[in-house]
């Protein structure tokens, strides 16, 4: 007689369970001053509705250089932060507002593409601001509004005039386009602080009207109004003619 296999009882698939991505309970520490450096960070915190402590750093009066600061941040620079839930659920660091954005956006998984493509389009602009519009931006600031009194003509017009030519690139940038990279993303977040101070850099954004719109665009926006509405405020009270203040602003050598 022949042998039979006996089938087995089939059995129903179970469903894989979800995985839930459960929030820390232990905030980011911002390590900040109210400047377009640190607006950058405190927007995309507020646009990632991620829980942070904010923690002043005096610029005004050295607090950049002292050493529990200088641990975080070697270049002796705000804005910083310290994410107690890092990568592997480990504490980490990071400075430079550049990288702070791109970490909170591979955190998060906003406002920085995942595909690579979108990636490298966000990128471009958001090292643009870093190296034309926020550099240039401070640079015209810097001659036009504390460096006047000495006549540094020169440089008051080669920034003013570079400023101009900033703008211009991001107007035909955003001729066809909503937001610098396609949607909006960590690269319109870190040129909104230095935009939004363009008078300071003797520019009429009705020179450049598709900026003009791109800017009050984005000051709209619920998030950014509360990120550049971190106020500190001792911040109100620093007194820009003080030689004091100017010296550890302005003429800080290595140490």
């Amino acid at each position: 007689m022949a042998m039979t296999k006996k089938s087995k009882p089939k059995t129903r698939a179970r469903a894989k369970p979800k995985l839930k991505l459960v929030a820390s309970s232990k905030p980011i520490d911002l390590y900040y001053w109210p400047t377009p450096n640190g607006w950058k960070i405190s927007i995309m915190l507020e646009e990632c509705g991620l829980p942070y402590n904010m923690i002043p750093v005096n610029i005004s009066k050295g607090d950049q250089f002292k050493p529990e600061f200088l641990a975080i941040s070697p270049n002796n620079r705000m804005p910083a932060i310290v994410d107690p839930n890092g990568p592997g659920g480990r504490s980490i660091s990071v400075f430079e507002s550049g990288a702070i954005l791109q970490y909170l956006g591979r955190k998060t998984g906003k406002f920085y593409p995942a595909d690579e493509r979108g990636r490298v389009a966000v990128d471009e602009w958001l090292f643009f601001q870093m190296a034309n519009l926020g550099p240039k931006a401070g640079e015209a600031n810097h001659f036009r509004n504390y460096a006047a009194a000495e006549k540094q003509q020169y440089a008051i017009d080669r920034f003013t005039n570079e400023m101009n030519r900033i703008y211009g690139v991001m107007n035909k940038r955003l001729k066809d386009r909503q937001f610098l990279a396609g949607k909006y993303s960590i690269a319109d977040i870190a040129c909104i602080g230095w935009a939004s101070r363009h008078e300071r850099q003797g520019q009429d954004m009705n020179n450049f009207p598709h900026v003009k719109r791109w800017l009050d665009t984005l000051l709209a926006r619920p998030a950014v109004k509360r990120g550049m509405g971190l106020r500190v405020e001792a911040a109100s009270q620093v007194n820009m003619q003080d030689p004091k203040v100017r010296a550890v602003l302005f003429n800080q050598r290595a140490r």
